[in-house]
């Protein structure tokens, strides 16, 4: 494997590992991501509350403002309301599928993102074609493991959101979001990283005590 490979489902020998491993190649961690987080920052969902609940809001004051009763001017929001439940929740449905589909595994030799709730399909990412790791922590427990790739090994934004980083289209950043204990996973990394380049081992750590972001291989850790 000398570079990011998509592979449709095939038959799985590991769960989200489509073929067998080859020899000499282990499996080291799989996970997927929790489903609310997800909802919330890669389908939005509270930016789609938030965006309705000002509609609303916007339509009460019109109404009063032009002579209706409170109740009259509520009720005249109803049509608002329900379209924004639907909205909502079928954002909500999708990032739960999304989580349910998807599967994320590391290997001694690669990252593999596998998703898509109608036809899986399995991102290979060796390695040798990872240029550096970010870790990003969340308030709610959850984290962010985005993988820059060194040129000119590229992956698809369109094909692999959510997967990937935001906002990240030049030169997008696949990995694994909205996964429970990430600073675990991104120890595993590191440690898998440094193996395969022969490298000491060096952490993927977010500042103590807050939620924020910081490169791979920032300082060494103990074996």
């Amino acid at each position: 494997m000398t570079g990011p490979v998509l592979l449709e489902h095939a038959t799985e020998e590991i769960p989200g590992i489509p073929g067998r491993l080859p020899e000499g190649e282990r499996l080291l961690w799989q996970g997927r991501p929790r489903w609310w987080p997800l909802a919330v920052r890669a389908y939005r969902v509270r930016a789609a509350a938030i965006y309705f609940a000002v509609l609303g809001l916007i339509g009460l004051l019109a109404g009063l403002r032009d002579g209706a009763t409170v109740g009259a001017a509520l009720l005249a929001l109803v049509p608002l309301g329900l379209l924004g439940l639907t909205a909502i929740g079928l954002l909500a449905l999708l990032a739960w599928l999304s989580a349910r589909a998807t599967t994320y595994s590391l290997t001694t030799r690669r990252a593999i993102i596998q998703g898509g709730a109608a036809l899986p399909v399995s991102v290979n990412l060796p390695f040798a074609t990872v240029a550096s790791a970010r870790l990003r922590l969340h308030g709610d427990g959850t984290g962010d493991i985005a993988l820059a790739l060194a040129p000119p090994h590229r992956v698809s934004y369109a094909l692999l959101w959510p997967h990937v980083r935001p906002w990240r289209f030049a030169s997008p950043e696949p990995g694994f979001r909205a996964i429970a204990e990430p600073e675990t996973v991104a120890q595993i990394l590191a440690r898998a990283l440094a193996a395969a380049s022969g490298q000491p081992a060096a952490a993927v750590a977010a500042p103590p005590g807050a939620a924020g972001d910081r490169c791979a291989r920032p300082e060494p850790v103990a074996a």
